[in-house]
């Protein structure tokens, strides 16, 4: 009798074992669909980022070419909780990522990855050479890192905490860093982006996001 019990118990671990690898393998090769995104994209986010992702309105941030890595973490952090605020507040965008899922977010932002990316320009070249020296080189007697260290030289980006910043509006980018300089917005890992904006002064703000605008 306890021999049957015990092989049955070995059994029945050796089921629950395959069933969490298997399970473990579908999840790894399960792919976010950048087709279904676009679906997504098309009937909620297409009236403010356009339906390609390139935004037409200074206010609303060009997702076109994005990390995707990045634009999910945006989502999730816009999404409302139950037990406390979103990381990142705001009221429209809470409202848009309400009704998503996980997988829905993945694939919106697979989708606004692979399309191509209509750069914004900068307008003052006097603003965009000063702002091309803080990008560069920062400041280091305020203590202000060069951007082009998380950002890279090409404003192209890298992972989830560093987006691309290359070509995107002047006004959105301003609009952010004075968010994080105020505390505004804090969903920044280690308070990275906030650190930096703190030391940055108004001027400064306006010239990096001059010249990242108009950055290819």
């Amino acid at each position: 009798m306890n021999r049957a019990l015990a092989n049955r118990a070995g059994a029945w671990l050796a089921g629950v074992v395959l069933a969490g690898v298997t399970g473990g393998i579908c999840a790894q090769e399960a792919k976010p669909d950048a087709a279904k995104g676009q679906t997504i994209a098309s009937q909620v986010c297409a009236a403010c980022h356009a339906a390609d992702g390139n935004s037409v309105a200074p206010a609303n941030p060009k997702l076109a070419g994005q990390i995707p890595e990045y634009v999910h973490k945006q989502l999730i952090n816009f999404k409302p909780r139950v037990d406390k605020k979103a990381e990142r507040e705001s009221p429209v965008m809470g409202g848009m990522v309400a009704n998503l899922s996980d997988a829905d977010m993945r694939n919106v932002a697979a989708y606004y990855a692979s399309q191509k990316l209509k750069p914004a320009a900068a307008h003052s070249k006097e603003l965009a050479a000063a702002g091309q020296k803080l990008y560069r080189g920062g400041n280091a007697a305020t203590g202000v890192p060069a951007c082009s260290g998380c950002h890279g030289p090409d404003g192209s980006g890298m992972t989830s905490q560093y987006p691309r910043v290359a070509g995107q509006y002047a006004e959105y980018i301003e609009l952010q860093l004075k968010s994080f300089k105020s505390g505004e917005r804090a969903n920044d890992p280690n308070r990275m982006m906030r650190g930096v904006a703190e030391r940055m002064s108004e001027k400064e703000i306006k010239a990096v996001s001059e010249y990242i605008a108009g950055l290819r």
